[in-house]
């Protein structure tokens, strides 16, 4: 109950706090439908381009050329072993939700490193995530999986505690079935190409299988070296002396070390990589002297740096990948603007990326400058763009892509990879940088099912926009058109070196 002064007086209400949680924490057999015109303006006139425009594109193949999925799922191409540990576990924007509202990771199945209880059984983890879905309302996370359900998996209902273990059923039976194989899955997707991302020191063994196959799906991998770049990760000298045990190179020499890196690189290229991908806290860029590097090398190599320094060296690194890339060919992705695994207590109980990256500030202007002195003007090489921080988007991003010809603007990431985030990154960047220094839309998803859904959203935005400048008359129907394909797949295959897989 509760109380509300009305002229003077006291009134006593019964507000019902405690049923009406009740009954959203049970949840209703509510029908699940997908709107024909989900996402589009509710102006009547840009809906209705918007309308014309999506259906240009719906059913153009998906180019997916930077994401996290396991590359053993199409390796082995095995069934999937049930909705929850392909569904929840693994999807760091759900658990991260939950956990914000209370609900322990240990219920959601992630494994505690120290070898503390967490739930096993899949039918509990998925009640618990059923009895919190409403916790997504109004999040991308739930327009991607109310897509997969719908899409699918042919769902009609939507999920909460009453129809949770009817859905878990619906999805578990399926997912025994062939169609509903990795592989198969792949090609129902429409996917044309789709890159997952591993670390310098793994042996891509399952990059391997695929290749040997003879399966036509085009599953690249992505040389990640993050671990053995950054001297504040806890296994960096550990790593740096495996990269050189792999590669016959002395990694405690500055040229040696740059050496393991290229011989890397080009293990990868060999098994299909068509980029690189470094996750950075700044956009830091450094050219310093070969005596200057050998010093930071050796104090890295000792735990000795403090974190300027650290800062310094991942600078110098990240101009050093800029040339390696204009040598080999290989894309550089820089994602930079994130303090990762903000959380301690929860790095130290379960590990690294649970969920637990936050946005901060970076200077692209300043960071970049001395790569860009160095290497901006290369027309062979491709630098693509990411960050968490937004107010970069017009004062460094868009400016800085409208004049170096080597920049590309990814598309925002994370917590931006949402309706208002894409629209507020294209109301920022596009009118300084155009559409043509931007490299379309990827997913950079672990989450294999929901991509389908993440190209159908960025589709569906992309032709509001698009639709909205139509509407305005700042441009033709006909632009519009034209636009909306590019952004949809020429672009990424453009940026990515991709050739269609019609041509």
């Amino acid at each position: 109950s509760g109380r509300i002064r009305l002229c003077g007086r006291v009134a006593e209400l019964d507000l019902g706090y405690p049923d009406f949680r009740r009954r959203r924490r049970i949840g209703g057999m509510k029908p699940l439908s997908l709107h024909p015109d989900r996402l589009f303006s509710a102006e009547a006139d840009q809906r209705a381009i918007a309308r014309r425009l999506y259906q240009t594109v719906e059913n153009q193949p998906i180019v997916s050329p930077h994401g996290h999925t396991d590359p053993a799922w199409f390796a082995r191409d095995e069934a999937f072993s049930d909705p929850a540990s392909l569904l929840v576990t693994p999807d760091h924007y759900l658990f991260r939700m939950l956990f914000s509202q209370g609900v322990s990771l240990e219920s959601l199945g992630l494994p505690r490193l120290d070898g503390g209880p967490s739930e096993l059984n899949p039918r509990k983890i998925w009640q618990v995530f059923a009895d919190h879905y409403h916790l997504f309302l109004g999040t991308p996370s739930r327009i991607w999986l109310d897509h997969t359900f719908h899409s699918v998996f042919g769902i009609d209902r939507v999920l909460g505690s009453a129809s949770a273990m009817e859905i878990y059923d619906t999805i578990d039976d399926q997912l025994a079935r062939p169609e509903f194989a990795p592989r198969a899955l792949f090609e129902r997707f429409n996917i044309e190409f789709l890159a997952t991302t591993e670390a310098a020191l793994d042996p891509l063994a399952e990059h391997d299988l695929i290749q040997a196959s003879g399966w036509s799906g085009r599953v690249a991998t992505t040389y990640r070296p993050d671990a053995v770049v950054d001297p504040e990760n806890e296994d960096f000298s550990e790593g740096v002396l495996m990269l050189g045990e792999l590669t016959g190179e002395d990694t405690s020499t500055w040229a040696g070390y740059l050496a393991a890196h290229r011989l890397r690189r080009q293990y990868f290229k060999a098994r299909g990589a068509v980029a690189t991908d470094h996750g950075h806290p700044s956009a830091r860029t450094e050219n310093f002297s070969v005596t200057k590097c050998q010093q930071l090398l050796e104090g890295a190599l000792q735990g000795k740096l403090s974190r300027e320094q650290s800062d310094q060296f991942r600078g110098q690194v990240l101009t050093e990948m800029a040339q390696m890339s204009l040598d080999d060919g290989l894309v550089m992705q820089i994602h930079a603007g994130v303090v990762r695994n903000h959380h301690q207590s929860i790095m130290t109980q379960f590990g690294r990326d649970r969920g637990a990256d936050l946005p901060a500030p970076v200077n692209f202007v300043t960071g970049l400058r001395p790569m860009l002195d160095r290497l901006g003007h290369e027309a062979g090489l491709t630098v693509i763009l990411f960050t968490l921080d937004e107010s970069s988007y017009s004062r460094d991003l868009g400016p800085l892509a409208g004049h170096y010809p080597c920049l590309r603007l990814g598309p925002p990431w994370w917590f931006f990879d949402s309706v208002e985030g894409m629209l507020r990154h294209k109301r920022s960047v596009l009118e300084t940088a155009g559409f043509y220094n931007t490299c379309g839309f990827n997913d950079d998803t672990r989450a294999f099912l929901s991509i389908p859904a993440r190209h159908d959203v960025a589709r569906r935005i992309d032709c509001r926009h698009l639709a909205e400048l139509i509407a305005e008359h700042r441009l033709s129907e006909d632009d519009g058109v034209e636009l909306a394909r590019l952004l949809a797949v020429d672009l990424a295959r453009d940026a990515y070196g991709l050739a269609s897989s019609s041509t």
